[in-house]
């Protein structure tokens, strides 16, 4: 794994992160585009984490094809110095553990839950209410699309 950290911020950033596959060329495309079809092709994803009223890259990680992106959220929030307020991720963030590291950084997650994702039993306890299970009763109350726009969700695209 690649780690890549560009710089330090001293003000709370709303941090934007995504992934993307690479495809890795080499000996390997040569032979397929000679031989055919090749049933081993390399890939690499390309991990950002993306400050969303600059556009800038604050921290960078390229990892092979089979780490999740749970461990990779971790390490996108871990490199970045200075507060975080909010941090936004596509669905595949849709994760306890994502949330967790969120609330331990001290930033707010807008990670929309998946469409059939239900209340967990954590969401029941009185005591510590979990992010994940608050957006989840707000998107039954007023809907996904309004929930994004009230959260701010669409301005992870912009980046």
């Amino acid at each position: 794994m690649f780690n890549c950290q560009l710089y330090q911020r001293s003000e709370a950033i709303y941090l934007v992160v995504d992934s993307t596959g690479v495809k890795v060329y080499g000996e390997g495309e040569w032979k397929t585009r000679v031989h055919g079809v090749s049933k081993r092709r390399t890939w690499r994803k390309l991990h950002l984490g993306v400050n969303d009223a600059t556009g800038e890259i604050v921290n960078g990680l390229v990892t092979t094809n089979d780490v999740s992106v749970t461990g990779v959220f971790s390490d996108l929030l871990d490199g970045v110095d200075g507060e975080i307020g909010q941090v936004s991720g596509d669905g595949a963030y849709d994760k306890y553990k994502c949330y967790e590291k969120a609330r331990q950084r001290g930033a707010k997650a807008t990670i929309p839950p998946r469409k059939n994702a239900v209340i967990g039993t954590r969401g029941n306890c009185k005591s510590k209410p979990d992010p994940r299970d608050e957006n989840l009763r707000r998107i039954r109350i007023v809907g996904r699309k309004k929930w994004k726009r009230e959260c701010g969700y669409h301005r992870r695209s912009l980046s």
